[in-house]
């Protein structure tokens, strides 16, 4: 029978193709509209870690003697603090990590001098974070223990420098000192930048920078201290430092931890691991309070931070409520078009065909006007994607359909449609064949 309704369903589509068109218009405009920022808001606001996200936490301690009545601790922590949760080694793996910017130059006399962004991070990095190597790979725990002057460097940059060739072994100088090139990643692009993420709820909606690229040289994390000393940020700080441009000394915060805890019956140990950490430091002298700590995992860390950009929240819900739109507008002229055709319903049903069959033959028909508009709203939604590509901002070029998004697309054009159907095939169904029989 289905064979039957789409032969009815091509015919009626034929027999008004601008009535068709326009309908078709209407779901293909809204899906569009749609789904392009949902696949925008699919993309800045999924799983940067899949299937690993539940076992990352980011522990917080807070070492500021101002900070004593607030609600949270520092997005940060000191470098002491910091030093001595990684060094207890608790967790399955643990990395320190701080951002930079350094002057970089090739062994290739002929290449300028550029600034360019540093991530110095513990050997953990790789491992933890699921950091995919084109050449080569990670240094080692040694390495970092050592200071060692090795380098990662991203597919970008190897692609800028070296043309893309396997550069494991070359030596790039970082301002004043050579390191050896260990390692080349592959195209890497975590969506967003969660390991740097910090300070979003404070940043009046601007959460921009959490969708910015990786760091083009990832250096171990003694050795960018030595190497880049003096370029690394301050972020709080409570009082003048007694020596200036010092920072493991200085009462400021500047290095992220985070840590990984596979099992999660060890969970609630490591938070009572950083709670005892507080208060012996609060015995000592060095933490005025010792209350004020937090444990949150990856995914809670993301929200807390609202990594969200709130235009793009805010146009997701504009782009629904015009889809919601479009459908009143498909509604109408679905019943105008299903009663129009009033006396062939009355006669269809003279003839033996019951309302639930008379109520398939509209379905289908509806559905197959979701069909077609999802083919033309996926073409929309490309067409808004490559736009959202050419703006100025951070993640445009994550605006790209997956396989997950596009399967939406259709299943929504078609729900919609059939959704938008169900009010005209049900007062077509209704259709009272004795009185439509007069009328012929």
């Amino acid at each position: 029978m289905f064979g039957y309704y789409l032969d009815l369903a091509l015919h009626s589509l034929g027999r008004n193709k601008i009535l068709t068109a326009l309908m078709v218009l209407a779901i293909a405009v809204g899906i569009g509209a749609s789904m392009t920022t949902l696949t925008v808001v699919h993309l800045l606001s999924g799983d940067p870690l899949p299937g690993r996200s539940q076992a990352i936490f980011y522990p917080q301690v807070d070492a500021d003697p101002k900070n004593k009545d607030s609600s949270e601790p520092l997005d940060m922590l000191d470098y002491r603090s910091a030093l001595d949760l990684w060094s207890a080694k608790r967790a399955d793996r643990q990395v320190m990590l701080v951002q930079s910017t350094v002057r970089l130059n090739t062994d290739d006399a002929g290449k300028p001098a550029v600034m360019m962004p540093m991530l110095s991070a513990t050997a953990d990095f790789f491992s933890m974070f699921n950091v995919p190597f084109r050449y080569g790979g990670p240094w080692s725990e040694q390495d970092d223990a050592a200071r060692a002057r090795v380098v990662v460097i991203t597919d970008d940059l190897n692609q800028k420098l070296f043309a893309g060739e396997n550069s494991v072994g070359r030596v790039l100088r970082l301002r004043s000192s050579d390191v050896r090139i260990v390692g080349v990643l592959k195209p890497w692009r975590p969506s967003p930048q969660f390991y740097a993420i910090r300070g979003g709820r404070f940043a009046a909606g601007d959460t921009s920078d959490f969708y910015a690229k990786p760091e083009d040289v990832i250096t171990p994390f003694f050795t960018g201290l030595d190497v880049n000393d003096g370029n690394f940020q301050q972020f709080t700080c409570w009082q003048m430092p007694a020596h200036p441009g010092h920072l493991q000394d200085s009462p400021c915060v500047w290095v992220a931890l985070w840590v990984q805890i596979n099992d999660a019956t060890h969970v609630a140990a490591y938070r009572r691991f950083v709670a005892d950490y507080a208060a012996q430091q609060q015995a000592i002298g060095r933490f005025t309070h010792s209350g004020n700590t937090r444990m949150r995992s990856l995914m809670g860390w993301l929200d807390f931070n609202g990594v969200l950009p709130s235009n793009v929240r805010l146009q997701a819900w504009l782009a629904v409520a015009f889809l919601a739109i479009c459908l009143v507008n498909m509604v109408g002229l679905l019943l105008a078009k299903f009663l129009r055709r009033s006396g062939e319903i009355g006669l269809r049903r003279a003839l033996g065909a019951s309302r639930a069959a008379v109520f398939a033959q509209y379905m289908v028909e509806s559905g197959l006007i979701g069909l077609i508009g999802g083919v033309c709203g996926w073409l929309l939604t490309m067409a808004g994607l490559w736009f959202i590509r050419q703006q100025p901002v951070a993640y445009a070029d994550l605006a790209r359909l997956d396989v997950p998004m596009f399967l939406l697309t259709f299943v929504a054009a078609i729900g919609a449609s059939l959704l938008a159907g169900a009010l005209p095939a049900v007062r077509a169904c209704r259709v009272v064949p004795a009185w439509q029989l007069k009328s012929l």
